[in-house]
């Protein structure tokens, strides 16, 4: 029963999102709680598989109980009523002490120690940004100052005005060059920070009081320009083709690809995924112009229809682009392409999902994008070359598939007939002492096979302990297997046996209370341990 009705009925005069995203909601909420159980379901799986290999400890160890919460989510207080259930308690002194670690290695990798600003100009409050019209521009140094980290130390330096993008939007910040005089320091990075751009250097010009000269990485400006503008054509395409109910939920941009993130409650098909590319491609085939409003009043952006996107302030004031106004028309303060032809191809390389009822595709453009589809087409010329079909590698593939098919059938049935024979020269090898049948014996087998002559046998004979010993890639190892009533009545393991054979054979292996097994390096140790392991089967009485 979903409560979402009853909440919207309540709720939505206030949270007008919950009648117009009612579906989605929903299917989030259900999404989450699916998601949930599957983290309880293995959590729990995790924890008996503990309780079994550590029969008589009491305790939960608290590194495992972190493991739990920190690499599966599972919640610890659910540790601990589980653990209670059991008779057992939880470390949670030594829980709250790798908690404790975890938090300290965080802060650790954020610290950062900045020095104060040394200000040259105290009388500017903003950066003035040059960097949609040029990307050369004189400028001065307001203020600068120095920057410590755990892994690397660097400059900030504030100009009064500059070419350079800081890093919003999902737009990465520009890289570049300072000029000044012979001097070429490389901008690592640009971000901004209120109303100011901070340049990122490793180090500050020698004569901080002189004008330098700021230049844009024109190739890098480019193809991030390429890939925003190729954003906001998938955004639109995403809402036209998956529904209206489509909100960006974050992005990256840079000169290499593009990263989306979007609400949508289940996975993208094939055909929805090719339906989308193909209508960013329309678009950008149809090589629209930008158009841009710069300093528009919010209220007559909104009468645009301009979509704001996720995560962003907006002042008073706000700039508008768009590709076609019947198509695309977003608030958004990054660069842009001046026409969609600029952008030349787009292929999306993955669709995943990130979160519950959230999305992401990331995708390629322009020469990064021909350049995986050369790449495909290499990949699809060796196919059609190892299946001998020139013409159609997907009939070459079905046919090697189905030829596979059928050697695996054939496989499986030597491999039974086998099983089937062994079995009976194995029979003749078990003996029965104080009313327990016992096999200890050496075949010409694998481990899968080991294991499935060793259950056959559990199943014609009770109470049965049997152990195969083999030579597999010229290495060692045995299958060890005790019936469930020797488990159950005499408390016999098949882990604490091969933990006494193991190392005759220079090995070490595991499983389960009824099954185990185990591998080694050392051939000559076989012949002991099977002698070994009749001395221990025949002290087993009933």
């Amino acid at each position: 029963v979903s409560l979402v009705p009853v909440l919207k009925d309540q709720m939505s005069m206030v949270f007008p999102e919950l009648a117009t995203q009612e579906i989605l909601i929903r299917n989030v909420m259900n999404e989450e709680e699916a998601n949930f159980l599957r983290t309880l379901e293995s959590g729990i799986q995790k924890f008996n598989i503990y309780l079994e290999n550590h029969p008589s400890k009491g305790i939960i160890d608290g590194n495992f109980a972190f493991e739990l919460y920190d690499t599966y989510g599972f919640p610890v207080d659910l540790t601990q009523l589980m653990a209670a259930e059991k008779g057992w308690k939880v470390d949670m002194d030594s829980f709250q002490r790798k908690l404790e670690e975890q938090k300290q290695r965080s802060r650790d990798d954020a610290a950062i120690n900045t020095d104060d600003w040394v200000e040259l100009n105290q009388g500017l409050a903003e950066t003035t940004f040059v960097g949609y019209d040029i990307l050369e521009a004189e400028a001065e140094i307001i203020k600068y100052r120095h920057v410590t980290t755990t892994k690397k130390q660097y400059y900030q330096i504030v100009f009064n005005r500059t070419p350079f993008y800081a890093e919003s939007g999902g737009q990465v910040g520009d890289r570049g060059w300072i000029i000044s005089g012979n001097e070429e320091i490389e901008v690592h990075d640009t971000i901004k920070e209120n109303n100011l751009v901070i340049h990122i250097v490793p180090h500050i010009p020698s004569d901080v009081s002189q004008p330098v000269l700021l230049k844009v990485d024109k190739e890098k400006r480019r193809l991030t320009a390429n890939n925003h503008s190729a954003t906001h054509l998938l955004h639109a395409a995403l809402r036209k083709v998956l529904g209206s109910h489509v909100e960006q939920k974050g992005s990256l941009v840079d000169e290499n690809r593009l990263r989306f993130d979007f609400s949508h409650y289940t996975r993208l098909t094939s055909d929805e995924i090719l339906k989308i590319e193909s209508m960013v491609n329309e678009k950008i085939w149809e090589n629209l112009k930008l158009k841009e409003w710069r300093n528009l009043p919010m209220e007559e952006a909104k009468k645009m229809g301009a979509m704001a996107l996720f995560g962003e302030k907006y002042g008073e004031r706000v700039r508008v682009v768009a590709f076609d106004p019947e198509y695309s028309v977003e608030l958004c303060g990054g660069t842009h392409v001046q026409a969609t032809g600029q952008i030349g191809l787009i292929k999306i390389v993955s669709e995943t999902g990130i979160a519950a009822g959230v999305r992401r595709i990331e995708a390629i453009t322009g020469a990064a994008a021909v350049s995986y589809y050369n790449q495909q087409l290499q990949i699809l010329d060796e196919v059609k070359t190892l299946v001998k079909n020139p013409v159609d590698a997907i009939k070459g593939v079905k046919n090697l598939l189905d030829e596979k098919q059928k050697l695996e059938i054939e496989v499986e049935s030597l491999r039974q007939f086998k099983i089937n024979s062994l079995l009976e020269s194995i029979i003749g090898n078990i003996k029965t002492t104080n009313g327990i049948h016992l096999l200890c014996t050496k075949c010409d087998v694998d481990a899968q096979m080991a294991k499935d002559l060793l259950f056959k046998l559990k199943q014609q004979y009770h109470p049965f302990a049997g152990l195969i010993a083999y030579v597999h890639q010229n290495k060692p190892g045995f299958s060890l297997i005790i019936s469930d009533d020797l488990v159950e009545n005499k408390k016999l393991d098949a882990r604490e046996i091969v933990k006494v054979l193991s190392p005759l054979i220079k090995g070490g292996g595991g499983g389960q209370a009824g099954f185990a097994t185990a591998g080694g390096s050392f051939l000559e140790g076989l012949s002991q341990l099977i002698d070994v392991a009749s001395r221990l089967f025949s002290h087993i009485d009933v």
